[in-house]
């Protein structure tokens, strides 16, 4: 996590350097730097760093604070430590941006006492959003998992089911789905029929959906190929096989294709990684799969899209797609 300590008192330059002792922190001093400008400090740390740890009071943290919040799943870490250094307040994004885990660590560096006002951690119960972020997986409404952390505060039964069957079940929930108030599932599918099932049984339930990204593309295609036409096949391909487009973790492509525009306005558009392959790389397996000599004799090797979904450590959903001037091959990790 890249930190950022923001201190204005002698004492605080002190805590800084303890902290610093054992973990990396970019210290922004008001005694050591002669143009040290509050306002400016924290607009810069706000936009730019991941965490932040104020050696302040919360209320002039929470006034300074205040003009760069957006969202909790964009916004960074933010801990205050009052000026002796006896309590470590996690005040802003404590699942999603972590603030809850650097102060306990914090705490522990300076032997302070941990703040932590979450209701969900206060109960020891794992808030959804902590599950999402411990296992990598996507919220698709971060409204749904508001919903579902109120109801396990409250007491309410939560039935939880990842559909691969990786993760435990987190504290707080439950196996058994007779008489849940709300359920929380983990899916790489764009529907999960029986969660439709269950929204027709039981209208009122609370349901939040996280994406397991483990869904993987190769692709191959003619030079220029146009952005929207490869964005538009892509989509309905995903949608024809009941995969989520939030699922999606990576792409590979070959050498050659590294500068093509569609793949790579795909990337984005899918939130996803690029993964480029050297000609070498594909050919060591392409011998595989049916190739095509024009395809070796243009570009020096016979197929792409299989290689890159193998290559990716994907097991095949779909072989080679063949789809006007593209290729499309999906696998899952």
């Amino acid at each position: 996590m890249n930190i950022a300590a923001i201190t204005i008192t002698k004492n605080g330059d002190l805590i800084c350097e303890e902290i610093k002792k054992s973990i990396s922190i970019h210290i922004f001093s008001k005694e050591k730097d002669e143009n040290f400008n509050f306002k400016e400090v924290v607009k810069k740390a706000m936009e730019n760093y991941e965490g932040i740890i104020f050696i302040t009071s919360t209320g002039i943290a929470v006034r300074a604070i205040a003009p760069y919040i957006k969202k909790k799943d964009e916004d960074p870490a933010v801990l205050t430590i009052d000026n002796s250094g006896k309590f470590v307040i996690s005040l802003l994004s404590g699942h999603l941006g972590g603030a809850n885990e650097l102060a306990i660590t914090i705490s522990n560096i300076l032997e302070a006492i941990p703040v932590v006002t979450t209701a969900t951690d206060s109960l020891g119960i794992e808030a959804p959003d902590m599950v999402a972020k411990k296992n990598n997986l996507v919220i698709e409404d971060l409204k749904d998992a508001k919903d579902i952390a109120a109801l396990l505060v409250d007491g309410k039964k939560i039935y939880f089911q990842d559909e691969d069957n990786i993760i435990p079940i987190p504290k707080g929930y439950s196996a058994d789905l007779e008489g849940a108030t709300g359920i929380v599932y983990v899916t790489n599918k764009n529907k999960s029929f029986w969660v439709e099932r269950e929204k027709i049984k039981n209208p009122q339930t609370k349901i939040l959906k996280l994406i397991r990204k483990n869904v993987v593309l190769g692709i191959g295609c003619r030079k220029d190929f146009s952005s929207e036409d490869m964005r538009k096949r892509v989509v309905e391909v995903l949608i024809d096989e009941n995969l989520d487009l939030q699922g999606i973790k990576s792409i590979g492509t070959v050498e050659v294709k590294k500068d093509e525009k569609a793949i790579k306005d795909l990337s984005i558009f899918l939130k996803c990684d690029l993964n480029i392959f050297s000609i070498e790389d594909i050919k060591n397996i392409d011998h595989k799969f049916q190739g095509s000599d024009f395809v070796e004799q243009t570009i020096g090797v016979r197929t792409v899209c299989e290689p890159c979904v193998e290559l990716q450590g994907g097991a095949f959903i779909t072989g080679k797609l063949r789809l006007n001037g593209m290729t499309l091959s999906i696998g899952i990790i």
